[in-house]
């Protein structure tokens, strides 16, 4: 049945956005499901630090019935920590809980988490298993990565072993931990998990469009598609209505997801959390064009909204005429 249920949402969600630490908080994926994204998935809640309730935890746990489905990642590495922190997040509202197995930051790795869970297939089947036993009805899910490093590039091994252990759907992102996010990102890698296990596969990797979406969809035969870091800055790319729309078309859209994505900061944080998360989004709003980086300096020098919200247009529209 919980199989059932993961491959109904995932037919319903063929696009959707990726978990990102620090960014995929409710207003961002608020913003992207507005502009077409399926169900996403929070940012990684350390499961440690849940049981500990440690501030930063618990207001991770934050949802809204505004998202439909709520996807909430763990990382951790034992059964001792993650199933009574999976537990909590059901009791919580969490419909699917998802692990955490693809993290390749040194500080996550260096415990035993993220990545560092694959090398290790033995002792996270025992894990995995722990928690297939807790959540009776609740898919669970995994994100891995390729492998570790070019030496040992076991992503069919790891997902063979999450499908006989009673994982519902697995997330790939093809390139190793020691890779990070450096080349290419091997699709075929994809392909051979899909061809390797009966239960649905994501793709995640070097797609930047709803156009590459398919086509990794097509290539490799995934379920769907986790698009990451090419939405930051633009959560249309999940809207095709987008692409089909002229410049002062495009702009005017731009301008009010913008708007809608400061509202939902300002009505989800307070204070000085607030401004940080403003700081840190309309930063990648302006991307990456000439100019930009002194331009987002003098955006996190700013003190209070008002003030990062004036230099944010001005020098938006600064932007805007530098590359007409």
């Amino acid at each position: 049945m919980t199989n059932q249920r993961m491959r109904a949402l995932l037919e319903a969600s063929p696009v959707r956005l990726a978990p990102m630490a620090s960014f995929t908080n409710v207003p961002f994926r608020r913003v992207a499901i507005g502009c077409g994204s399926g169900f996403t998935t929070n940012e990684e809640i350390d499961a440690d630090g849940l049981i500990r309730e440690s501030e930063t935890s618990l207001a991770l746990m934050r949802m809204d019935p505004a998202l439909g489905a709520v996807a909430m990642q763990l990382l951790g590495n034992s059964a001792e920590t993650l199933v009574p922190a999976a537990v909590r997040l059901v009791e919580a509202g969490a419909d699917i809980i998802d692990i955490n197995m693809g993290c390749p930051v040194r500080k996550v790795v260096t415990k035993g988490k993220g990545a560092a869970m694959m090398r290790d297939v033995a002792e996270t089947a025992r894990v995995l298993s722990a928690l297939r036993r807790a959540l009776d009805g609740v898919p669970l899910t995994i994100k891995i990565r390729g492998g570790w490093d070019d030496q040992h590039c076991n992503a069919v091994e790891v997902a063979q072993m999450a499908e006989e252990v009673g994982v519902d759907a697995i997330t790939v992102h093809p390139r190793t931990r020691a890779q990070r996010f450096g080349g290419r990102a091997p699709w075929d890698l994809i392909g051979d998990v899909v061809e390797a296990v009966s239960i649905p596969v994501t793709g995640n990797g070097d797609v930047t469009s709803l156009t590459e979406a398919r086509r990794m969809m097509s290539e490799t035969g995934c379920a769907s598609v986790m698009i990451g870091r090419a939405a930051l800055g633009r959560p249309w790319i999940f809207d095709a209505a987008y692409d089909a729309l002229d410049a002062d078309g495009r702009a005017a859209y731009e301008q009010r997801v913008v708007d809608e994505h400061i509202w939902l900061i300002d009505e989800c944080f307070e204070g000085r959390e607030a401004l940080t998360q403003m700081k840190k989004h309309l930063a990648k709003y302006i991307g990456e064009r000439p100019g930009t980086r002194r331009l987002r300096a003098e955006m996190f020098a700013q003190t209070s909204e008002a003030a990062l919200r004036e230099v944010f247009a001005r020098q938006f529209e600064v932007v805007e005429t530098v590359t007409a």
